[in-house]
């Protein structure tokens, strides 16, 4: 099978591993009674948790919400960092490119600071807490940085440091984003293809993860009203179902209904994407659809993780649950602070 351990590296160990700490993640049930709690009893709540530790580092300057937020982005990198550590061989390969992604995630978090001009201190209060000795670097760019040009050229000598670091004076925020998402996604797929094991089933999902990139972007350009050319600079090659002409057509279509004709003639089922799409008109954005499209990768890897338990997806499906599990008690704890009634916090999350 595709998807099974060949080459050196402890598959068995890791994905047993991988699979206990996924074990002590939040259900639903215990998420769902949180729900009904304030930021300060979430806090004292998920400190039984793997918490804990981060809770401590920061309990003396912060409370509420930021204490839960620096706790919960502290975690995630510990969490991320020891996962890899305790892969070896071929296997510690294919989760750094997997992980990787989150080191390009706090790229754009620097350079939309750097845009909105976020300081430095400001970030350090959220989800680049300076306790964490990993976000020095991050802290510093944002510190000397005035331009987007400018936190590029700091980025220097970083993995993706020369992808943007040759962009127009004039680039957009958007424009640099799109080089990151196409920077990780080759350099991911030039890992799993140069490993000389086969890797189907994962650079499926990774493709198939470029197709829903696409198909936000290219509904996102349509409702900002931009350009054709524009939509295509936009997109990202090496997609699953959209991909060569197929692509080219959908970021020539002038409307969603056209796109969603062009997305009818590939391989994708889109009769629930078209319904998420009818609730993000009447929601008036487009979280209906990420979510839709989110959870249907999850369960998509939570499937490949069951069917190759030797393998890097039970590793990478935790990595992702873990992920979840913080982003849905981020949403808990900042929508409770600005006291959004539990329903529209409900809607927002992922079980």
């Amino acid at each position: 099978m595709a998807g099974t351990a060949v080459g050196k590296g402890n598959w068995a160990n890791a994905s047993a591993r991988s699979k206990a700490r996924k074990a002590r993640l939040l259900d639903e049930t215990r998420l769902r009674q949180l729900m009904r709690s304030g930021p300060d009893t979430i806090a004292a709540s998920i400190g039984e948790l793997d918490y804990r530790k981060e809770l401590d580092i920061y309990s003396s300057r912060l409370s509420g919400a930021d204490l839960v937020e620096a706790a919960l982005s502290h975690n995630l990198d510990r969490e991320l960092a020891e996962v890899v550590g305790f892969c070896q061989g071929s296997l510690k390969s294919i989760v750094s490119a997997f992980a990787l992604r989150f080191s390009y995630s706090n790229a754009k978090a620097v350079l939309r600071a750097v845009n909105g001009g976020i300081s430095a201190e400001e970030l350090a209060n959220s989800v680049l807490p300076d306790e964490n000795t990993l976000n020095a670097d991050w802290l510093e760019v944002v510190r000397q940085s005035e331009t987007l040009q400018e936190a590029a050229a700091a980025m220097h000598g970083t993995p993706w440091g020369s992808a943007i670091d040759s962009m127009d004076a004039d680039a957009s925020l958007q424009e640099y984003e799109d080089v990151l998402d196409r920077h990780y996604y080759h350099e991911a797929f030039s890992v799993l293809k140069s490993s000389g094991q086969k890797h189907s089933l994962l650079l499926g999902y990774l493709r198939t993860e470029i197709d829903h990139k696409n198909i936000v972007n290219l509904l996102r350009a349509l409702r900002q009203g931009l350009p054709a050319d524009r939509r295509a600079e936009m997109t990202l090659g090496d997609g699953r179902a959209l991909r060569g002409s197929l692509l080219r057509s959908a970021t020539q279509a002038d409307s969603e209904d056209a796109l969603m004709e062009i997305l009818r003639r590939s391989s994708m089922d889109t009769s629930d994407l078209e319904e998420a799409l009818k609730r993000s008109h009447e929601h008036g954005g487009l979280d209906p659809v990420v979510s839709y499209l989110a959870n249907l990768r999850r369960a998509d890897l939570r499937r490949m993780s069951h069917l190759n338990p030797l393998s890097a997806f039970p590793i990478i499906h935790y990595l992702e649950s873990k992920v979840l599990e913080v982003q849905n008690l981020r949403l808990l704890v900042r929508g409770k602070a600005v006291d959004l009634p539990e329903e529209v916090i409900e809607a927002h999350m992922s079980f």
